[in-house]
């Protein structure tokens, strides 16, 4: 929860900051509802950045969530009408929630996913609105602001990490990820890495499971 209100605090002011107010921010929490991207287009708005570069540049961004709707297909096979909010609300720290937590004896498991990715999305709305009101009232400098994505991220590694003694998939991360960087460079490493780690852990799945 607080993950998602720091987060979307940081990206209220940064959006209210370049001139947008806190009915940009609730429509982009609700209807976008992806953090990066949702960061990412604060600045593309501010250039007047054209439609099809939006687009491309979206795509690009979002890529990954096509390997964590992969990575899902089982777990949302049995949400029925819920499926398709699950879709919407499939976002990074929703993902490694969904694959952290499990229900109590007696608890409905497609609920228990359901209201964490509603409350998820819930907390970002309300951090996303808030960060415009406050930006608005509150004058200061909001540089290096949006380090706060980076930092959640490795909060949601770390908390992972101690969640399972199986490092495996984590290590396969790492050394994925820092070898696609060393050989793409930073601003084309992600999808490779993510394909990379796809391909090697299906390769592992059953000696995983």
């Amino acid at each position: 929860m607080l993950g998602y209100l720091f987060m979307g605090v940081a990206f209220g002011v940064l959006l209210q900051k370049n001139g947008y107010d806190f009915v940009w921010a609730f429509f982009m929490a609700t209807f976008i509802y992806a953090g990066a991207m949702q960061f990412v287009a604060v600045g593309l708005l501010a250039a007047g950045t054209g439609i099809w570069s939006v687009f491309l540049l979206s795509l690009m961004v979002n890529a990954r969530q096509i390997f964590y709707g992969v990575g899902m297909l089982g777990a949302f096979a049995k949400m029925g009408k819920k499926l398709p909010y699950m879709i919407h609300s499939l976002t990074d720290e929703t993902f490694a929630l969904l694959n952290i937590k499990k229900p109590s004896a007696g608890i409905d498991k497609t609920y228990f996913m359901f209201f964490i990715a509603l409350l998820n999305h819930i907390y970002w709305i309300i951090g996303c609105v808030s960060g415009a009101l406050i930006g608005s009232k509150i004058v200061f400098d909001t540089q290096g602001i949006d380090f706060i994505m980076t930092a959640i991220f490795i909060v949601i590694f770390i908390d992972q990490w101690k969640a399972t003694s199986n490092h495996i998939p984590a290590i396969i991360g790492i050394f994925g990820s820092l070898g696609c960087l060393l050989l793409f460079g930073a601003d084309y490493f992600l999808l490779p890495s993510m394909i990379l780690m796809t391909f090697i852990l299906g390769l592992l799945k059953n000696k995983l499971e």
